[in-house]
This record gives structure tokens, sequence and C-alpha cells, in this order.
């Protein structure tokens, strides 16, 4: 057994507060935020991720989606991706959106997952689960096992040295395509970043795949408003 500390914030400030008192208290510890916990609780079982701290934000008020000025959407970072699939406004104008969601996962873990766990979801190979293999992503500096190893199924593009992997999120490939911004929450302030320069390349660090700072929050993900006429939109009924 893994012993942590779980907290269960009221809003999104008492939440940031909390991950940043956890880390500033035990230096070089580790804070994680769950909502649906589809990966993180899968990972933490495998003794792959073992924060010192977990951070609870299903009680924020971030589960909604909205329909913002100029014509955006705004998706709350707690959406179960079953609600977001299904929502109207995604499937009639981000229809790229609702059918990747439901190409991915089961329905089951559609009603638990949330937007923000999925983008948030850990780059990873067959080996980064297996913690009887070396992985850089797991333990910088060990090595990657991918590389001579089986990696029929990596990437070829955007790698290095240090890390062959693949980002296994359905959603995110249909955020970049729709240009999607995310704003984040952290203790030195807000900031909304394009989801172009969310992601990091492996590089020489593979175990940091975002811009995310130590006690950052996604609150939102946001749309812009449908181009129209676009394929993108038209998806849905192309495919029926």
């Amino acid at each position: 057994m893994e012993l942590f500390q779980f907290v269960r914030p009221k809003d999104a400030h008492a939440a940031i507060a909390a991950a940043a008192e956890s880390k500033t208290a035990q230096q070089g510890a580790t804070v994680r935020f769950v909502a649906g916990g589809t990966t993180l609780l899968d990972l933490m079982k495998l003794r792959v991720e073992r924060p010192d701290h977990v951070v609870d934000i299903n009680r924020l008020p971030l589960d909604k989606i909205e329909a913002i000025p100029g014509g955006r959407l705004r998706i709350g970072a707690t959406v179960r991706n079953s609600d977001l699939a299904h929502h109207e406004i995604v499937k009639r104008d981000y229809a790229v959106l609702s059918e990747a969601l439901l190409s991915g996962a089961s329905a089951q873990l559609r009603n638990m997952a949330t937007t923000a766990g999925n983008l948030l979801q850990r780059t990873r190979c067959v080996y980064f689960r297996d913690t009887a293999m070396p992985c850089n992503k797991r333990e910088p500096g060990t090595g990657c096992s991918a590389i001579d190893g089986y990696n029929r199924s990596l990437a070829i593009l955007g790698t290095s040295e240090h890390c062959i992997a693949t980002n296994p999120s359905d959603m995110n490939v249909a955020l970049a395509a729709l240009e999607a911004s995310i704003q984040v929450q952290g203790v030195r302030a807000e900031r909304d970043i394009p989801i172009g320069e969310f992601h990091l390349l492996p590089g020489d660090t593979p175990h940091r795949e975002t811009v995310l700072e130590p006690g950052d929050l996604i609150t939102h993900v946001t749309l812009p408003a449908p181009a129209p006429g676009s394929i993108l939109s038209r998806l849905g009924d192309e495919t029926k």
C-alpha cells in the first residue's frame, strides 16, 4: 500500500492552494489532481504513478458546457466524455470532436473520463506501464526500452533518442484540428494556452509532457466559433 494524502477542496482557488501547500510542505512531493480517475488510478495500482498528495476536484463547478460570446463553446474540465460527445452543440458544430470521443475507450470509461483528464493522458508505450523495464518517461535517465524493443505502433515523427511513445488520446487530435485553447489557473496567474503549444515533444525530458507548472489547474477548454461549411462540423453527417 502506497500512502498519500487526499483532500477535497470546494473551489478552484482552494484546489490550487492545496496543491501549492503540499508541494511547499514537502520539497519534491508529487501532487496530482483527480476527477474521473480512469488513468491516474490505473497507474497508481501499477505503481507507475506514486503521488504524495491527491486533490479531488469533482466538487468544483467545472462540469458545464456553455456557449459564450463570439460563437465559441466553453467546456468545463470535469465534463464527462459521454456528456461532451452527445451534447447537441458538439454534435452539430464540432462533429469531429463527438466522433473522436465515441471512437475511443468504452461506454463505461466515457461515463467517468473527463475533458481535462483526457487532455492529460500520459504519452506512453507498453514499457511505460511495466516497472520491470527501463523507461525515461517513468524514471528519467534509465533508458528507452521501446527503441530496440517492441515499437511497431509507436511514433516516427516528433521523437527523440530518449522516447518514441505516442499520445493515446483521440480527443486531443480533434481539439488540435479545431484549434482549441486551454484555460489554466495557477499560483501566479490565469492564462490561455493554444493547444498547439500545450503538449511538449520528448526531447531530453520525456517525463515532462505539457507546459503546465506544478499546481496548475485546467479549468476549461474553449472551442472557436465553427467555420461555416467546415468539413470538421459536417464530418458526423458524412460518415453516417
